[in-house]
């Protein structure tokens, strides 16, 4: 902290540092920021960065962006022109939108808002910005008069996608007005700006199942098309080395236990490259902050998936039919973004109360309408892992200097389960905290208390599986009576193992002298001696399947419900085909993984008919927000 506080010392001018809330009152925000001492290519990137909105913005920006090694990068920003709805129209596609949403889950429509795309992106220098911004406003201003009052939209459908095209003479005119905007851009911030070519059209929904296509179809016939709307010229940027990148939003605050590790403040948005999670271990992902700019590991289970545009930058709107946007416009502008959960003026999250309830009710429907089952298939990630919590090296925060275990935090477990390999091995084979357990426990404990029974019980030989479903046992006060089956076939995508080797799992004899309820006796269906490191993603999802329909014959006739204890993966891989379900790619297979947070339930029950189907588990959701570490004498004894 203190070289950070010697840094801002030598930037910023001695009348600025008592207070850091600037008060601007001549020139523009740019003279201010160059007069306290900032380099002028950092004061034109902290400005883009945060819209040009204020000084005090650009300083903030600059604070945390001081150890970005991207800090003096010359590359620019991507910009992009859109038409946005504004009116009643767009309240039609919000509740489109928040429609689609719950009753069909995400699809690629929705990470960016309702919008008629006039060109492609394009670049523009930070220094040149401001001017490209007046190219907009000078276009605008010339098209009043001109631009089409009303935009005929023509609903259109295919296997894949459904969408609103306009027709094709007014779409030409939309052309005309892009194309004079690119003449204007490179003129007046010697920008190349290329139209948009293809039919314009507001996308509802893409790339999603086709079992969904009839009932998005319905909702977007609801749409009133001819409703009224104010289309506003709008100007969005975002940080072209993330532009193939997914974007999470971090939950929960995370204090970095090694150099390697990001630190996350809640808020910020994180981007991730799916290439770059193929090596990384189970929990872990590897990304870069928007808040710092820095790049580092972070737990996968204290962020949440963000749509694409929450990162992007707003930087001009402008209305065809008034000098400027009216107070309503930019009201129901702000509306519409807290809805949806898209970024543009305001990052208001109202209206989510109001969406949670429908899904509440969505829910119970489900509970009412279901057939009466023949068998449930219970699948279930284990509980907090240890090199998660205190991060990857974990056990040199516990080791004496004799290399033995000893807890040093009252959320690692009392002691660790003795065998051959010796504790070195944990390293691998990480282990549940306390928490993690009491989580685990507390599942159990929900089973019981739902009536539901258990029959049989299979788990990954991940010693986390293996407590986890130990600890669900003693929940729903089965421990003694159950054994668990210990089937590596049921162990995570090799693809994400971090050495060379799969891991040297403890043996299920050492396992139950360490007093877990194990079954000695059972045979694995796929055996360690088969499993491959780095599998390919077919080969772990057609194991996956085939592990799963043996263990579902093996248990015929001899018990209704059986429990698989496995990873995030798991919930996907030993379900999905079951189904009769397509599988997804990699991609959107690591997307769906990073949704299961721990101890994350599904439920595949087999209808009279014999078809698999998910349906709502017998119990609620476990939520656990984590707690950073303490120490008291940091912070209660400082001088």
């Amino acid at each position: 902290m203190a070289a950070k506080e010697d840094l801002y010392s030598k930037i910023i001018p001695r009348r600025f540092r008592q207070n850091r809330s600037i008060v601007v009152k001549h020139g523009s925000n740019l003279e201010v920021l160059l007069s306290m001492g900032f380099p002028k290519n950092r004061a034109f990137k902290a400005l883009v960065s945060t819209g040009g909105r204020s000084v005090q913005l650009a300083c903030d920006w600059l604070f945390s962006h001081v150890d970005d090694p991207f800090l003096d990068d010359p590359l620019p920003r991507e910009y992009v022109l859109y038409l946005r709805p504004s009116g009643p129209l767009q309240n039609q596609l919000s509740h489109f939108w928040q429609q689609s949403r719950l009753i069909c889950g995400k699809n690629k429509a929705h990470n960016i808002f309702p919008h008629i795309t006039l060109c492609k992106f394009f670049m523009c220098a930070d220094s040149k910005v401001e001017a490209l911004c007046g190219a907009l406003q000078s276009t605008v201003s010339q098209w009043r008069g001109r631009f089409p009052s009303l935009l005929p939209l023509q609903l259109y459908t295919s296997a894949n996608f459904i969408g609103l095209f306009i027709e094709e003479q007014v779409a030409e005119t939309l052309k005309k007005f892009a194309a004079d905007f690119a003449v204007e851009a490179s003129s007046k911030a010697d920008v190349h700006v290329e139209p948009h070519k293809k039919q314009l059209h507001v996308t509802l929904a893409y790339q999603f199942p086709s079992s969904h296509l009839a009932s998005l179809e319905k909702l977007a016939k609801g749409i009133e098309a001819k409703l009224g709307c104010d289309w506003l010229a709008v100007l969005f940027s975002r940080d072209i080395r993330f532009a193939n990148h997914e974007t999470v939003k971090v939950m929960y605050p995370y204090v970095p236990q090694n150099d390697d590790e990001l630190d996350l403040v809640p808020g910020d948005f994180v981007f991730t490259s799916p290439l770059e999670q193929l090596s990384t271990s189970e929990g872990w992902v590897f990304g870069t902050s928007m808040g710092t700019g820095l790049s580092g590991m972070l737990p996968e289970n204290y962020v949440s998936r963000a749509d694409e545009c929450d990162t992007w930058v707003f930087h001009a709107s402008h209305s065809f039919f008034s000098a400027s946007p009216s107070e309503k416009s930019n009201k129901e502008n702000k509306t519409l973004d807290g809805l949806l959960n898209f970024p543009c003026l305001d990052n208001s999250r109202s209206g989510e109360s109001t969406i949670m309830s429908v899904v509440c009710q969505s829910m119970q429907v489900l509970r009412v309408t279901r057939v009466s089952p023949e068998r449930t298939l219970f699948v279930c990630r284990h509980g907090e892992r240890m090199d998660v919590v205190f991060g990857k090296h974990w056990l040199s925060q516990c080791s004496d200097a004799k290399g033995r275990y000893v807890r040093s935090n009252l959320n690692m477990p009392p002691f660790l389960p003795a065998w051959a390999g010796g504790h070195r091995d944990y390293d691998m084979d990480a282990p549940i905290t306390v928490v993690g357990a009491t989580q685990a426990r507390t599942v159990g404990e929900a089973l019981l208390e739902s009536n539901t029974t258990v029959d049989f019980v299979y788990c990954s030989p991940s010693l986390r599986c293996v407590q986890t479903a130990h600890e669900m046992l003693r929940g729903m006060q089965q421990d003694g009576k159950l054994r668990i089956r210990v089937e590596p076939g049921l162990f995570e995508w090799t693809k994400w193992l971090s050495g060379s080797s799969l891991p040297a799992w403890i043996p299920t004899t050492d396992l139950a002298a360490a007093n877990l309820s194990v079954d000695t006796t059972y045979r694995p269906r796929i055996p360690v001696s088969k499993l491959n490191v780095s599998e390919s993603y077919d080969t772990y999802m057609t194991r996956s399947y085939k592990v799963t329909k043996d263990i579902l014959a093996e248990c015929k006739n001899k018990g209704n419900n059986v429990l698989i204890v496995g990873h995030a993966s798991s919930l996907e891989a030993c379900t999905r085909q079951l189904q009769g379900l397509p599988l997804h790619n990699s991609k959107e297979f690591v997307q769906v993984v990073r949704k299961i947070p721990y101890l994350g339930l599904c439920a595949c029950e087999e209808q009279d008919t014999g078809v698999w189907q998910l349906v709502a588990p017998p119990v609620c959701p476990l939520t656990h927000g984590p707690n950073h570490s303490f120490s008291w004498r940091d912070s209660l004894q400082q001088e």
